[in-house]
């Protein structure tokens, strides 16, 4: 795979570069867009040769028989997570947000607490507060440019309506891979505060010498887990809109089931042809190589921001999105802003839609081609020339 291949995607219907300049002023022209959580790569051939196949065919009926899908699934989270999926248990939704905003429907009730470790992927807050729940955010502690948790603080802080928690593993934004001794004080938080948890567990593909654990695997959880995971930002293929939520416990599945059928949701056909093709050994070759481009430009990216006084990127145990920290620049959010967007010409998530903690970040999605890292990266460095 030629991961510097520079693709045309401009007047392609393409949200992170189509929609930078109505939303953030850059212009597709020159600038640069770093927002959009997805990637300016192909997928593996395994899934254009099954798309092609399809199109091919010619006629796009319903969907039968989703055994290679489920078979798919189960071979994949065996081989690349050690994790045995119950085949009963995997529900496909439209997407992890459709997932998440189906978690919080089925499991808790207007009114209800829903516990976020902040700052984290803003759509969680935004399906929580569609769905007239609370949000409840539990501050995530910045330990020398790295998130930790602190669960003594968050059980003095945890009010009574709180019914689930969700956790974002890998973490998004800060790229944190939680260890497996971390993941057991959330089960164990979880438990003590009779929480559903939900693990979106999105990004367990893209690590970077860490080790990703599923939360499937911490004993004495199974009775209030749900696991959601995709393909989606693994393969880069996100428009195909689809996700799992997966459950082990029979009276969550249930419940999940019939709110499932109330809603008269089914999975798109086509997004079940990408993932089976996309699940498979082709597929974790190309997200081998993958992972080490996108590992070069994370190198390349960090070396050339962290020169720039005041300003620090986090360091990422996973995901392809650079969570960098301007607090030490002394300047407002406001300015940054302005810098990066009209003296840079990037368009990067601001930090405050993550929640509590965000305040003095910008997220930058560094899932594209090594020039345009370095482009950024050069721009970057221009626009706050004068703190050298």
């Amino acid at each position: 795979m030629n991961f510097d291949e520079n693709i045309e995607r401009r007047n392609t219907h393409s949200s992170k570069w189509d929609m930078m300049e109505p939303l953030y002023g850059v212009s597709a022209e020159d600038g640069i867009p770093m927002w959009v959580a997805d990637m300016d790569f192909r997928p593996p051939q395994s899934v254009q040769d099954k798309l092609n196949e399809v199109n091919r065919h010619g006629v796009y009926g319903y969907f039968g028989d989703d055994s290679l899908y489920l078979d798919a699934i189960q071979w994949w989270m065996k081989n690349r997570h050690g994790w045995d999926v119950p085949r009963g248990g995997i529900f496909t939704t439209h997407g992890l947000v459709n997932g998440t905003a189906m978690c919080v429907d089925t499991f808790t009730a207007p009114g209800d607490g829903v516990v976020l470790f902040t700052p984290v992927y803003h759509a969680f807050a935004k399906v929580i507060r569609a769905n007239d729940r609370e949000i409840i955010e539990l501050p995530l502690v910045n330990h020398n440019g790295r998130y930790e948790m602190d669960f003594n603080a968050y059980d003095e802080a945890l009010p009574a309506h709180a019914r689930m928690v969700i956790l974002c593993s890998p973490h998004n934004p800060g790229g944190r891979v939680w260890s497996r001794a971390e993941l057991e004080e959330v089960a164990a938080f979880a438990k003590r505060h009779n929480l559903i948890l939900v693990s979106d567990e999105i990004h367990h593909d893209l690590t970077f010498g860490v080790k990703h654990t599923p939360m499937a695997l911490i004993e004495g959880i199974s009775d209030r887990l749900v696991m959601m995971t995709a393909s989606t930002k693994t393969f880069n293929i996100a428009g195909c809109h689809s996700g799992n939520v997966i459950i082990g416990d029979p009276d969550l599945r249930a419940r999940f089931a019939k709110r499932m059928q109330g809603l008269g949701l089914s999975a798109n056909s086509f997004g079940l042809h990408m993932v089976t093709a996309a699940y498979s050994p082709e597929g974790a070759q190309w997200v081998d190589e993958l992972v080490r481009y996108i590992d070069g430009n994370r190198q390349i990216f960090d070396a050339g921001i962290n020169a720039i006084p005041g300003v620090e990127s986090m360091n990422l145990d996973s995901t392809y999105l650079a969570w960098v920290d301007f607090s030490g620049t002394g300047m407002v959010l406001d300015e940054v802003i302005s810098r990066v967007q009209q003296q840079a010409k990037i368009a990067a998530n601001h930090g405050p839609t993550f929640g509590t903690g965000g305040e003095k970040f910008l997220r930058f999605n560094i899932g594209t081609t090594r020039a345009n890292v370095e482009r950024a990266v050069a721009n970057m460095q221009a626009a706050f020339a004068d703190l050298q």
